[in-house]
């Protein structure tokens, strides 16, 4: 996966590529060079005593090495850009992947994963990149550039090299080979302790108020502890690592010089020649040891780019139809977009917004029994359509099938009579107000909010939607109004505050349909009985679906369904079925009596 990547987010990028490969062999063949410059200076300048051949040796080697460090540092400014690009462009495909995700998608992975792999092991990614082209490049080039000089100086004395290279590149392997195992785990810690401390952060007020703070520094202890032992153990072998290599390093220096004093003795090798093969013998040393650095890090990467392949390679399971169908007055219709089918099947009247349930069936992947049960309405514009049951009845599951949060798993969803499946995701998206059960607010301002419902919507838009979600005095009694700043989540509004904000956001883009999962279960009464008239005539012409738990919020609804383990088992009325219907009596009693019931 680590080459795939490699290949793919470089290939853009490849004059730059070519550029550092040339440059690392400039500077590499221009390193090498050096030590044989150095020979000569000594047998044919040091020896016989010729200042001049020294003088005019020692400009060249000035020359050589200055055209060495300008190579080097041309190809670590490419290399260093490249590598990042290369972060940017991974960075962005794996941002984008993860917002083509449906419900599904995001609940299989979880949020803490997918920050850690879009962050951390991106950037392990990233780093090798970078380390390839400023290390792993020049290492093989420098290898078998100094055992090609090695050789060429003394035959007899590169035999060493049969020896200690493979002692080397063993010793090495072995440390790497143990690491990866280690690496592996790392990540999943980093996931863990991502989790855990994305949790405390974001649930902070509840840890303060039962006292919990002791046990939550305890449970982030354990995850702590784990990295901290997982990270120790890959910092061990790495440790061990240098020592190991610096001790062959310094043994082959003693060896080298071993047995060339002996052959100088013997006459059978010049003082330079012994300098010379030394420092090849070093550089392919270094080679190695370069190389090995690498190979440290190529495991944790490889873990890495597996995990990133993961994100890139997964399919939502929402995706856009092949031949979509485009409704009279949608976004695409609008842009004239070529995309859509331009036969007369392919156009439907409205879109009027009427929402039709036939035979629907949901079930979770793996689950052994559907959520939902072959379920069958029509809500039409006018009306208000109701859906309340017992916690874990599928409320809001249903819901989330009209705007193809998840497709159902049998029977069909219709619009305006066409399945949603047959409908580009951003037309049906530009039909639907939503406001979820938990209402989020973006960071930024008020008046950043209130355009994510609706991106040109002007000042008077934006007041007059606060007005209908009852929002407008306390945002009106804020310093800067509808410029005040948003925390992030909405954390400095209360808990009724953004489910108003969260309304006024659906009702500005003026919906087709209005879909309320339980957006009205933080209002006091009176707040909730007012906010619901001052819908009644901006929804009047739209199709309105409302999830609640509370019989007060619904009991006006033109048509309320009771949801039971995932069936419908009553459909009508606020009177009819307090008449008729059991499971709905049961709801009601429970709430108030039978004489405020009715």
């Amino acid at each position: 996966m680590l080459v795939a990547l490699a290949r793919k987010y470089l290939g853009p990028y490849r004059w730059a590529v070519v550029a550092v490969l040339v440059l690392q062999l400039v500077q590499t063949l221009a390193a090498l060079y050096l030590p044989s410059l150095n020979a000569d200076i000594i047998d044919n300048g040091v020896v016989p005593g010729d200042i001049g051949y020294i003088w005019s040796t020692g400009g060249w080697m000035l020359v050589v090495s200055l055209g060495q460090v300008v190579a080097s540092v041309i190809a670590v400014y490419f290399g260093a850009q490249v590598a990042t690009a290369f972060g940017r462009d991974l960075r962005r495909d794996v941002f984008h992947s993860v917002q083509t995700y449906s419900a599904r998608e995001m609940a299989r992975f979880g949020a803490p994963t997918l920050i850690t792999r879009s962050t951390n092991d991106v950037q392990q990614v990233q780093m090798t990149v970078l380390m390839t082209f400023t290390i792993m490049v020049m290492a093989p080039i420098m290898l078998i550039g100094g055992v090609i000089l090695a050789l060429s100086e003394d035959v007899s004395m590169s035999g060493l090299l049969l020896v200690i290279v493979p002692v080397l590149a063993a010793t090495a392997g072995v440390i790497v080979w143990r690491m990866v195992p280690h690496f592996r785990r790392m990540q999943k810690r980093i996931d863990a302790i991502n989790s855990v401390l994305r949790e405390q952060i974001t649930g902070l007020r509840v840890v303060r108020a039962f006292v919990r703070e002791r046990r939550e520094t305890e449970r982030f202890g354990v995850v702590n502890e784990e990295l901290f032992d997982t990270s120790l153990r890959a910092g061990r072998l790495m440790a061990l690592t240098f020592p190991v290599v610096m001790l062959i390093m310094n043994l082959s220096s003693v060896a080298v010089l071993w047995f060339g004093a002996h052959e100088i003795q013997a006459g059978e090798m010049e003082i330079g020649s012994l300098t010379a093969f030394l420092s090849y013998i070093m550089y392919i040393l270094m080679a190695v040891m370069m190389s090995t650095m690498i190979f440290m890090m190529i495991p944790r990467a490889a873990v890495a780019a597996e995990r990133i392949g993961e994100v890139l390679d997964t399919e939502p399971s929402v995706v856009d139809p092949e031949s979509p169908v485009a409704l009279p007055g949608s976004l695409a219709e609008q842009n004239g977009s070529p995309e859509h089918n331009g036969s007369p099947d392919g156009v439907v009247a409205g879109p009027s917004g009427r929402v039709t349930f036939e035979d629907v069936e949901f079930r979770y992947p793996g689950a052994e029994e559907p959520v939902l049960h072959e379920l069958s309405f029509e809500a039409v514009p006018g009306q208000i359509t109701a859906i309340i049951g017992s916690t874990g009845s599928g409320k809001s599951t249903l819901l989330n099938l009209v705007p193809r949060l998840f497709d159902a798993t049998g029977g069909t969803v219709r619009v305006d009579g066409v399945d949603v499946r047959d409908l580009l995701q951003r037309d049906l998206g530009s039909l639907m107000g939503l406001v979820p059960q938990k209402a989020f607010l973006f960071s930024g301002t008020v008046a950043d909010n209130l355009r994510y419902g609706k991106s040109d919507a002007t000042e008077e838009e934006m007041w007059a939607a606060l007005e209908v979600a009852q929002a407008r005095d306390f945002i009106e009694a804020l310093p800067d109004g509808l410029e005040s700043e948003v925390a992030q989540g909405g954390s400095t509004f209360s808990g009724g505050q953004r489910q108003r904000l969260a309304i006024a956001r659906a009702v500005i883009r003026k919906p087709r349909i209005y879909l309320f999962d339980d957006s009205f279960s933080a209002l006091d009464y009176a707040t909730d009985a007012r906010l619901r008239a001052a819908l009644r005539p901006q929804t009047r012409d739209a199709t309105v679906i409302v999830v609640a738990q509370r019989v007060a919020t619904i009991r006006d609804a033109e048509q309320i369904l009771v949801l039971d383990h995932g069936r419908i088992v009553g459909r009508g009325t606020h009177a009819q079925l307090l008449a008729d219907n059991p499971t709905y009596q049961e709801i009601v009693t429970s709430q108030m009596s039978l004489e405020e019931a009715a």
